[in-house]
């Protein structure tokens, strides 16, 4: 069976993104398969493959914010900034004292545009080479700062009394962000080292834990006949962007590659990539707007053919 659309996948610890790929082309048999964030091997949570087709879609649900669920704990460090890592600082234990006031105020400070390094131990590429490839020859190179954009922080859990204490928090963040560094900065606006000790993503986009299938589900599903039902459409991941239908002639043009006219009732102010739809709501493509001209420009075709109705 062939499928084309995004099957949202709940990655397993221990499992790198590439891992899921290869795991869920050897179960459905398609080569065609492409993930839309990468997660460090420990990391659990969301990973929307898309399939087939829908790969087309890849580069656009990378750009969707991200939701995390991260567990922070106090008074040690380590050169990855999370668990994995080797410890480079530790306090005595019970010499962390943190007021939960302070706490909240300075979480609530990271909300906005800020400014991140990119650990040492991270894909981001430097002369060439990967940092992690760097860190690993146990070379430090200068990194320039990145900004992120954090939309929410919301406590959840904490244990201040513990001899490190721990705390845990949702955060709603743009694409880049590293929640690890967050993490470690959190700890150094309140004169602690601090690591991440956990972390699931809980949302990409609008795909939820709860959308997601393990990869168990998805061989048994698969084996049963029963798999597509869980593929979803990718206009449908793609919802954030606005929408217009045309009229079929105009159909029957943007599914040629030319351009159509934007229609009158298009919402202009959500941005400058629409999704376009025929009359009968069938998806045609991304179309890019010319605002100087009013035209919709395709980017990504994805209906192949319409038959232009009879005139009158």
């Amino acid at each position: 069976m062939s499928y084309d659309g995004v099957l949202p996948v709940n990655k397993p610890a221990g499992f790198t993104s590439h891992d899921v790929v290869a795991k869920v082309r050897r179960i459905v048999g398609l080569k065609r398969i492409g993930h839309t964030g990468t997660l460090d091997p420990g990391v659990t949570g969301v990973l929307p493959l898309c399939l087939g087709k829908a790969t087309r879609f890849v580069e656009y649900i990378q750009e969707l914010p991200k939701e995390y669920e991260a567990e922070l704990t106090f008074g040690y460090s380590t050169d990855t900034e999370d668990w994995t890592g080797e410890t480079i600082k530790r306090l005595p234990p019970g010499q962390v004292h943190i007021n939960e006031a302070e706490l909240r105020r300075t979480i609530s400070s990271f909300v906005g545009t800020i400014e991140q390094v990119p650990p040492m131990y991270s894909a981001v590429k430097i002369g060439g080479k990967k940092l992690y490839e760097l860190a690993r020859e146990g070379k430090e190179v200068e990194r320039k700062a990145r900004k992120v954009d954090i939309y929410e922080i919301e406590l959840l859990q904490l244990d201040l009394a513990a001899d490190y204490p721990t705390i845990r928090f949702r955060v709603l963040c743009s694409k880049g962000t590293y929640i690890r560094t967050l993490c470690v900065d959190i700890g150094l606006a309140l004169g602690f080292p601090a690591v991440m000790t956990k972390l699931v993503r809980s949302r990409s986009g609008s795909i939820g834990l709860d959308m997601c299938l393990t990869l168990e589900q998805i061989e048994e599903l698969h084996r049963s006949g029963r798999l597509a039902a869980s593929v979803m459409p990718g206009d449908r991941v793609a919802a954030h962007l606005p929408l217009c239908t045309v009229s079929v002639q105009e159909a029957v043009a943007a599914m040629q590659g030319k351009t159509v006219p934007l229609p009158k009732d298009a919402d202009t102010g959500a941005g400058e990539l629409f999704r376009v739809y025929d009359p009968q709501e069938r998806f045609i493509g991304l179309f890019r707007l010319d605002r100087a001209g009013g035209m919709l420009r395709p980017e990504k075709v994805f209906a192949q053919s319409l038959s232009r109705p009879d005139a009158d």
